[in-house]
């Protein structure tokens, strides 16, 4: 079923990470302009890895941020688009195809022909199906077509993306939500909204891939031909540098965030080596008990962790095909892709073109969230205004070949009998 956001006049983002939750209210315009008029925003507690692990305390986060959102709005808001991240999220593609008349062209009807057959009876597998997205037409087996409509053909396909997180995990956010007293219009892979926000539209017909780094998880969306065509995540993001800074120099993790901002740096310089930074050891806060350490040290611990996650990130474009394309751009958004010299390792390690993307794509838009952090949140908007996406209309919640009560016994007859 296909949601109606672009007939609202005002709506709601919501953006549930590990390190932070943000809501964000627009107004939308006749024409179609989105005016942001609140926005609300603190840390997240509750919530690890972008799963759920203190239902009560994620309420509370959610609560305080949309409160506050509310507050700069001057308006009650009852239901939101939410972002999905987590280290379990998955794509894989279902095809379908139809014959044609061959004495007419092909047309809207078709269209949703193929496409009704393509998502009918999806079977999740335990999962929640988030997105159900057509990315790719063929006419008698032949190239890749955008759009096949007024062309003749005798037999018409289509693959269409669907993205998949775990149905428990979903629940649990479902479940967040509606204790907040908010019902769920919609919903959106992270890596898919801070695209929406972040690429240009070379970008998104030529081939880019998204990799927002949040503080527990690292989201991936892929972008060819005009719309994604690969989600993927991994369990790693930027509080495991924190954590590693946290361990490294026996301090805080408040004090080795707050490390990580001011003196991070994804490489060292001989400059490093000199520059003295200074440390408290955890539970101490009195100055008298603060250590000096190079900056050299600082880094040489953020370094590894970098460069392991932008391996990783190799390892998922090797898989997909996408290591040995030249034209293969990455743009690097979310919280984690503020620290010093990330892109420039992140060029290194992946060999391709990186750029640094924060929300490009709404006018206006406050300076406070004009960064890398809140492109996820500015995305939900987008995705919001140009929802297109078909659900299917009848979903299986089951393992493939799994049979019913009645269906083992059948099978057993027929097998002994």
């Amino acid at each position: 079923m296909t949601h109606s956001f672009n007939r609202l006049t005002t709506i709601a983002a919501l953006d549930i990470g590990s390190s932070k939750v943000c809501c964000v209210i627009a107004k939308i315009s006749r024409d179609k302009k989105i005016n942001v008029v609140g926005y609300g925003y603190n840390a997240a507690h509750g919530i690890k890895n972008g799963v759920i692990t203190d239902i009560n305390q994620a309420t509370l986060s959610v609560c305080n941020a949309v409160e506050a959102a509310e507050q700069m709005a001057n308006e009650r808001i009852d239901r939101v688009i939410i972002n999905i991240s987590g280290d379990k999220i998955k794509s894989l593609i279902k095809d379908a195809s139809i014959p044609l008349n061959k004495n007419h062209p092909v047309n809207e009807n078709d269209l949703n022909k193929v496409i009704d057959k393509g998502i009918n009876k999806i079977n999740v597998e335990g999962c929640e199906l988030v997105h159900c997205l057509p990315v790719s037409y063929r006419l008698d087996m032949g190239e890749e077509i955008k759009d096949p409509r007024n062309i003749y053909g005798e037999n018409l396909s289509v693959n269409i993306l669907l993205g998949l997180v775990p149905e428990i995990q979903y629940r649990n956010v479902s479940s967040v939500v509606e204790n907040a007293h908010l019902e769920i219009a919609g919903k959106a892979f992270s890596a898919y909204a801070s695209g929406l926000a972040c690429l240009v539209e070379d970008e998104i017909e030529i081939g880019a891939t998204v990799i927002d780094i949040g503080g527990g998880t690292t989201n991936i969306a892929h972008f060819k031909h005009g719309h994604p065509v690969y989600f993927s995540s991994l369990p790693v993001g930027g509080n495991n540098v924190t954590n590693d800074i946290t361990i490294g120099l026996t301090t805080s993790f408040a004090h080795a965030e707050r490390l990580k901002t001011l003196h991070g740096c994804a490489f060292m310089t001989s400059q490093d080596k000199t520059e003295l930074i200074n440390v408290y050891p955890v539970g101490e806060e009195d100055d008298n008990y603060i250590k000096q350490v190079p900056k050299a040290e600082l880094i040489s611990i953020i370094t590894p962790r970098i460069e392991e996650i932008f391996e990783l990130i190799n390892q998922k474009f090797e898989e997909q095909g996408l290591g040995d394309i030249s034209s293969h751009r990455v743009v690097l958004t979310g919280g984690g892709s503020q620290l010093t010299g990330i892109r420039e390792v992140a060029s290194m390690v992946l060999d391709k073109q990186v750029r640094i993307g924060r929300p490009k794509n709404i006018a206006n838009l406050p300076d406070s969230l004009n960064t890398p952090a809140f492109s996820t949140c500015i995305g939900l908007l987008l995705f919001a205004l140009n929802y297109t996406e078909k659900k299917p209309g009848k979903i299986i919640n089951r393992p493939a070949g799994s049979a019913n009560g009645w269906g083992k016994i059948l099978g057993w007859f027929k097998q002994n009998f």
